[in-house]
Order: C-alpha cells, then sequence, then structure tokens
C-alpha cells in the first residue's frame, strides 16, 4: 500500500532519515518506534509532503507522491496527527475538525454538512458533546487529541499517522485510546503510529519498525523485535532482556 525506498533526508550537516526502506500493508497497524531524534517524526513529515526526500522515493498505492504537496497527498488518502495539540487555539472543536471535512478530501461540502460530520465524527471518538463548541484554547489534553484525530479523520484517509497520540493520557485515557485505535483499524484504516509507551505499542501493533539515528535497524513482529540485541542496547534497555 506504501512503500518507501532508500529515503534520505538530511538537514545541514545532519543525516535525519538515512536511506530508509519500509513497507505498508493495507490494514495493518504498524508500531514506529525508537530513541528521541531517531527520525521518526521526520519519516513521517516526508511520508506526509511537509518536507520532501533529498534521495531515495515514497510509493502509494504504487504512485510516486516523493514530490506532491501536503495537501494533495492528503486528498489521495493519507492523513495525519501531530505530537503539538493546540493547532488553531481560537476556533472551537467543531470548527477545527470542519477544517478536514471541507478541505481533506477535495469533496465539496456546505458548511451546515461540514459540521454536521464535525459533530458526528467527535461524538464518534467520544468528545464530550457539551464542549464541541467551546475554544480549543479551553479544552483538556485528551479532548485536544480527540479533536486532533477527528480532523484527520474528516478527510477519510486510507492511511492515518499517528504522532505521540498517547502523551499526556493517564493509564485510563489509554485505554480508551487503544480501543479506539483497533475499532478504525476494524472499519478499514491502516495505520503508522509513533509511541514511546511500549505496553500500547506491544498491546495493538501488528508489527514493529525501530529506528535509531535515523536508520532502520529492526522490523518484525513485536515480540521478534523485542528480542533483538541492537534495539534492545540502543532503545530497549536492560530490563527487557
Amino acid at each position: 500500500m506504501l512503500q518507501l525506498n532508500g529515503v534520505t533526508k538530511k538537514f545541514g550537516g545532519l543525516i535525519a532519515v538515512n536511506a530508509v526502506d519500509l513497507q505498508v500493508n493495507e490494514g495493518e497497524i504498524l508500531g514506529l518506534v525508537g530513541p528521541n531524534g531517531a527520525g521518526k517524526t521526520t519519516l513521517f513529515n516526508l511520508i506526509s509532503g511537509i518536507y520532501r526526500p533529498d534521495k531515495g522515493r515514497i510509493r502509494y498505492r504504487g504512485e510516486d507522491i516523493s514530490r506532491l504537496s501536503m495537501d494533495r497527498i492528503c486528498r489521495k488518502g493519507i492523513a495525519k496527527t501531530f505530537q503539538h495539540t493546540l493547532s488553531f487555539p481560537g476556533l472551537t472543536a467543531r470548527e477545527s475538525v470542519m477544517i478536514g471535512a471541507l478541505f481533506g478530501n477535495g469533496r465539496r461540502r456546505s458548511m451546515e454538512e461540514a459540521s454536521r460530520e464535525a459533530a458526528d465524527l467527535l461524538d464518534r471518538i467520544g468528545f464530550p458533546p457539551d464542549r464541541i463548541d467551546m475554544p480549543l484554547s479551553n479544552q483538556n489534553v485528551i479532548d485536544l487529541r480527540r479533536t486532533q484525530l477527528a480532523r484527520a479523520l474528516a478527510s477519510r484517509p486510507k492511511i492515518l499517522l499517528l504522532d505521540e497520540m498517547m502523551t499526556g493520557l493517564n493509564p485510563s485515557e489509554g485505554t480508551e485510546a487503544v480501543a479506539l485505535i483497533r475499532s478504525l483499524r476494524d472499519e478499514g484504516l491502516t495505520i503508522v503510529m509513533i509511541e514511546h509507551v511500549m505496553r500500547v505499542i506491544l498491546g495493538v501493533s501488528d508489527r514493529m519498525v525501530v529506528l535509531d539515528r535515523g536508520e532502520k535497524i529492526a522490523d518484525g513482529p513485536p515480540a521478534v523485535v523485542m528480542q533483538n540485541q541492537r534495539v534492545i542496547d540502543s532503545y530497549l534497555g536492560e530490563r527487557y532482556t
């Protein structure tokens, strides 16, 4: 479904992503992990069109999307959430999600249709109905995460890139988020997620890919990757031996 071949990105003398090959299969949940600075978010930004690779190719359903803009990639079916939660702080939750509905996939909608779709999506992911028309600047972390997710879903993606969705959530909220991710996959979404909460990645991923210093060092079922000595040395630490 999505294929990266030899993808490299440099920032001055820093090689953030180095000749990465990656295959994302339709219908899977792929966990992307690694230490801070490993290149995970940069890789997401390359896939979603925020950055363009210096070398290599990114193909989606056989089409080279390496040079496409972020909005064109989104309209083709790849949506991304961000680590920072407070995008559009002056908008309400409903208005924020309407942006995805109005501009995310090229389908024309009226403001009324976009408003209804935003409300339906926010309800679908458990957003409190009494807070839907409150400004994002007055929302808590879990509801900001929900808003981001709903805005991405409003573009009707085929692949969803989740960048540290669990950050700031308590264990109960994290459990709810995992159940939601599984339900989205069951509805046909392919999901790639960056996450540092290992119990989440191990519990929800069909496959794990590990990056370290911009290079892919492991790729396989979570149980196998967890036993990889290079992964233990560079990321997991001795508690996983």
